[in-house]
């Protein structure tokens, strides 16, 4: 696969220049959804590297920075592998932005609060990251192709119509789809939506799936009703849905109230540093077989002494390769 062997390429030529970073304080258009992907690993592995992104956040939700190589563990099927790359540099980003234009956006303003905060999550990126848009209601449609260039999308979010049925799971498949073309070795789709699917030809199982093979961090915003005007079943589990796809994939879900919607932008603004300071664990599996098994990835941490209990946020596993 052309876009694969890219990626792979890529992804060497980054982690062979990795050094330990030195201690910081702490601190196309469709209509329809994507086609189904070849069968096939698509988490990158280059012969036996793996790559984990790592979020490392104290009791208070807060970034901790500055962590060593040290002060983690990787098991590969409970079993120890060696570190052998570690960085947090803020390496280049591909990035995907999943944008719900159903009608139900339409409820307190809660269209043009998000667009504003989704042009200011982009206007974060590097000049070496680039992105693209996904737009849904009744079916997905890719807005945007990879570019480099907020301007070519801003308009189309901020002045856009809601209107339409969703189809929240269909939007994922293609941009988890489109994500196999993406030039950069880190890669994250962030999600922006009231959760509430009713229209996806896509099952949950097929969007779990794809999501498990694909070496891609999802994040979402979550805009929902408070939970005592919560009705229609879709609206009840959504929230649950979404952060169970994004935190397989080591991403993380972000819930905001309805009226809350002032807090949009920095919610935006947070998951843009977030991930600019990921910590990047590479090792090469002890496990040799080519078997295209899952293997289930859970990444430990020893912190300092004296430091709060921390948590972690990696990717569940991925799938060895066949050949």
């Amino acid at each position: 696969m052309p876009g694969q062997a890219k990626a792979l390429t890529a992804a060497a030529g980054l982690l062979a220049a990795l050094v330990t970073a030195a201690p910081q304080p702490l601190g196309s258009q469709g209509s329809g959804p994507a086609p189904r992907p070849a069968p096939g690993p698509q988490l990158r592995v280059d012969v036996d590297l793996v790559l984990v992104p790592v979020t490392v956040t104290d009791p208070y939700d807060r970034l901790v920075t500055g962590l060593r190589r040290e002060h983690f563990e990787v098991l590969e099927d409970n079993q120890e592998q060696e570190i052998l790359y570690f960085s947090n540099e803020d390496a280049p980003l591909s990035l995907g932005l999943v944008f719900d234009f159903s009608d139900s956006m339409n409820r307190a303003n809660k269209l043009e609060r998000a667009a504003k905060a989704a042009v200011e999550f982009l206007q974060t990126t590097n000049p070496q990251d680039e992105f693209f848009v996904v737009q849904f209601s009744d079916s997905p449609r890719l807005l945007t192709d990879f570019t480099t260039q907020v301007e070519t999308v801003q308009n189309q979010l901020l002045f856009g119509k809601a209107e339409g049925s969703t189809a929240l799971l269909d939007a994922i498949y293609l941009a988890l789809d489109t994500m196999r073309d993406a030039h950069n070795p880190r890669r994250a789709i962030l999600v922006i939506s009231d959760g509430g699917d009713n229209r996806s030809r896509y099952s949950v199982k097929d969007v779990k799936a794809f999501a498990r093979e694909a070496d891609t961090q999802i994040y979402a915003i979550g805009i929902f009703d408070p939970v005592a005007e919560r009705s229609e079943s879709e609206i009840i589990w959504g929230p649950a849905l979404m952060r169970e796809i994004a935190e397989m994939t080591g991403g993380r879900m972000f819930p905001i109230e309805l009226y809350n919607l002032h807090e949009l932008p920095d919610l935006a603004a947070k998951i843009s540093i977030e991930l600019r300071n990921q910590y990047v664990i590479g090792y090469r599996p002890s496990n040799k077989q080519r078997d295209g098994s899952w293997r289930r990835i859970r990444v430990k941490l020893k912190p300092p002494k004296g430091l709060p209990p921390l948590s972690s946020y990696a990717r569940s596993g991925y799938y060895a390769p066949t050949q």
